[in-house]
């Protein structure tokens, strides 16, 4: 029977790669894999010219001249080399101090560094024994630095030893080396296509993985209205930002940065980039793109595209000139200029957003994060609801889930949430009618205490138990139309059913667009809301005789 040889795997692959090829003090260059090509460092020269000329380098290089631990001693780099054995850790210290302590110990030949975050922090490696086994490597960073003694006799050597040739080369050898280094040119164009192709290939599955889609063009809606998420390039990214300028900087929150963008035709764009250190990771950043990409209403925030190349996880979204909710409402400056009208929209709008989520989308969204900050308003002043990072979908049946890792923002959050991990659509509710109350009070739920003692939530129920709602009204809006006061103190009463503390007393979002736009509908009296102070039985008696329905039967 005949049998053969396959070839499956041979190492080393390169002459290089046998250790000490060239022996000591030499760097042993990849660029020609027929006719090695070993040098002598700066400062040293073969220890055997005659082995040198027949093709033996084992012996290697010695030094020209002896360090003499002066200023005579000076440091020759060596770019992009695979480092030499025997280093010596010397631990996380500055560059300068790295090059300054091996220039300081006489016996430090050599000193490289790796793993730089920055140069204040960096590995400082030295070398006190022979260098060897370095070779040029086209994958690596590190930059060696060797020392030697400057002295023009070393200096009319080092030159000489590049070009020096062997003297037996023939005209045949010199036709083999023009063939090897075309063959050369070949392989390393082919080598950079592949690995152009592999990277492609392995960025197309890491956004197939993101978006669950067979392809980054895949369109989203119905025929009539569609939209198409699109792939960026890291380099169109970096255009658009100006390699994210601080100029073009908007916020900063744990997930990393948010920077405005203009993209070719000067549209407007604003670009959140995911840092390294992320508190929204990987499973944030899928779940983000999984669901946004899937949704479509005029209150949520339409995502534009994404980019996932290199280390870079980068989503574009569509640019909203006027930012954030809370940089309005809590901004004295810009607080002057958000009338009830336009509070009012902007409450419809989130509500509005919400119940998309929750019953009109494609995906039965709970968004888990509804804050003022996480509302931004565009042009006209129309609320988007945006950062689905921790968003999760439920499925029709679902009514809650619970969760071991409670994430989102403290004063925001329902009880059953905070304590227990339980989440479902009466948890959003509950954050919407934080909003609401934030909305209309102008104070924030996250600040300190109000009356010396009171949460927002307190506040409110205290004030609204009393039959003394109107002051619940931020004085900037309070009157400033007809019925300015009467739709307020209703939003108030609303938001006062959202933040109830039972989970099953707190109305659907369907029921809240209802009781907001619906001039008509009957508005029932809250229970007690959640996170308050138990307070005495005159307290009780108090809530029990204020039985207020809000209704406004006048025509529009």
């Amino acid at each position: 029977m005949k049998t053969t040889w396959n070839f499956v795997w041979q190492s080393p692959r390169a002459t290089c790669d046998f250790y000490g090829y060239c022996g000591p003090f030499t760097v042993c260059s990849k660029t020609n894999e027929s006719i090695p090509a070993c040098k002598c460092m700066t400062g040293f020269q073969p220890k055997s010219h005659n082995e040198w000329s027949e093709g033996n380098w084992t012996g290697g290089c010695v030094r020209i001249k002896a360090l003499s631990c002066d200023t005579g001693d000076v440091f020759s780099v060596y770019e992009g080399v695979k480092l030499p054995d025997h280093a010596v850790s010397i631990g996380k210290i500055s560059l300068s101090d790295c090059e300054s302590g091996c220039f300081s110990n006489c016996s430090c030949i050599a000193y490289a560094y790796e793993n730089v975050t920055n140069e204040l922090t960096i590995i400082c490696l030295n070398w006190f024994r022979d260098l060897v086994d370095t070779s040029s490597d086209d994958f690596t960073l590190h930059n060696l630095y060797v020392r030697f003694r400057s002295s023009p006799l070393v200096d009319k050597i080092h030159a000489n030893n590049f070009t020096h040739k062997r003297k037996f080369r023939s005209e045949v050898a010199v036709t083999v080396a023009i063939v090897s280094v075309g063959m050369l040119l070949i392989s390393i164009f082919g080598y950079f296509l592949r690995r152009r192709r592999r990277r492609l290939i392995r960025e197309e599955r890491i956004r197939r993985e993101l978006l669950g889609y067979d392809s980054m063009s895949t369109s989203i809606g119905d025929a009539h209205n569609s939209v198409e998420l699109v792939s960026f390039s890291l380099r169109s990214v970096l255009e658009a930002t100006g390699s994210f300028s601080v100029e073009n900087k908007l916020g900063e929150g744990g997930f990393g940065s948010v920077y405005k963008g203009s993209l070719p035709g000067n549209r407007e764009v604003a670009v959140k980039r995911l840092s390294a250190r992320s508190s929204q990771g990987r499973e944030e950043f899928m779940n983000e793109l999984r669901i946004i990409a899937k949704l479509q209403h005029k209150n949520l925030v339409r995502l534009l595209g994404c980019c996932v190349e290199e280390d870079e996880k980068i989503l574009l979204y569509e640019y909203m000139p006027n930012r954030s909710l809370d940089k309005f409402l809590f901004d004295p400056s810009e607080s002057v200029n958000l009338d009830w009208s336009k509070r009012f929209n902007i409450i419809e709008g989130v509500a509005q957003g919400l119940l998309y989520l929750h019953k009109y989308s494609r995906l039965r969204v709970i968004h888990r994060d509804l804050k003022a900050c996480n509302v931004l308003l565009d042009q006209m002043m129309t609320p988007k609801i945006s950062d689905f990072g921790l968003a999760r979908i439920f499925g029709m049946n679902q009514t809650q889930d619970k969760t071991n890792r409670v994430v989102g923002t403290y004063g925001y959050m329902a009880p059953e949430y905070a304590l227990h991990g339980r989440f479902s659509e009466k948890s959003d509710v509950f954050s919407f009618g934080v909003l609401l109350l934030e909305i209309v009070t102008g104070k924030r739920s996250t600040s300190n205490y109000i009356e010396g003692f009171l949460t927002i939530l307190e506040w409110a129920w205290k004030r609204w138990i009393e039959g003394r709602g109107l002051e619940l009204i931020d004085p900037l809006i309070r009157g400033t139309c007809s019925n300015a006061d009467q739709q307020a103190v209703k939003c108030i009463n609303v938001g006062l059913l959202c933040i109830q503390e039972i989970m099953s007393d707190r109305p659907t979002m369907s029921e809240v667009v209802v009781m907001l736009i619906n001039e008509n509908a009957t508005v029932p009296s809250p229970k007690k809301p959640a996170f308050t102070l138990h307070r005495s039985a005159h307290a009780s008696s108090r809530f029990s005789n204020n039985e207020v329905t809000v209704t406004n039967v006048g025509p529009r």
